[in-house]
């Protein structure tokens, strides 16, 4: 039964980290944390690292916080909980960064329509390049609106 717990927990995190991106990205990178989010939007230096990549940073202190949890007390749920993080943290590397930033070039012939519609919204979103107006959506639930033949 404890199996089943900690499947569900892990799939209950990775599905809040859903949400979690969209209102860290809405109301804290368009909004109090523009700064560290700028560059992302509009690149204003040659480095490969970006300010905006504070944000992998902080959340991979979460995940790690939840591993040491369970790891040094009776927190059995900071495995999963830890594990759901790290694995939405991944997810979003390889969808944002790798196949639709094209931090590494791969992925570059994925023409499948979920591709072409992941692809389209992240477009949208990037066409506004100030902190205000840019449409805010996670990695999974991206609108339907963007998935078109």
């Amino acid at each position: 039964m404890q199996t089943l717990y900690w499947i569900l927990i892990f799939l209950g995190t990775y599905l809040f980290m859903e949400f979690m991106a969209w209102f860290t990205h809405k109301y804290i990178m368009h909004g109090f944390l523009w700064r560290l989010h700028k560059d992302h939007h509009h690149k204003d230096h040659d480095s490969w690292f970006e300010r905006n990549d504070a944000f992998f940073i902080f959340y991979a202190i979460v995940s790690i916080g939840f591993f040491l949890l369970w790891k040094h007390t009776s927190f059995w749920a900071g495995l999963p909980i830890g594990l759901g993080i790290f694995a939405y943290g991944l997810s979003y590397f390889i969808v944002h960064d790798i196949f639709i930033h094209q931090r590494f070039k791969l992925f570059r012939n994925a023409n499948n329509w979920y591709a072409k519609g992941v692809r389209r919204a992240h477009k949208m979103h990037h066409k506004h390049l100030g902190k205000e107006d840019g449409e805010c959506f996670g990695m999974l639930f991206v609108p339907f609106k963007y998935f078109k033949k």
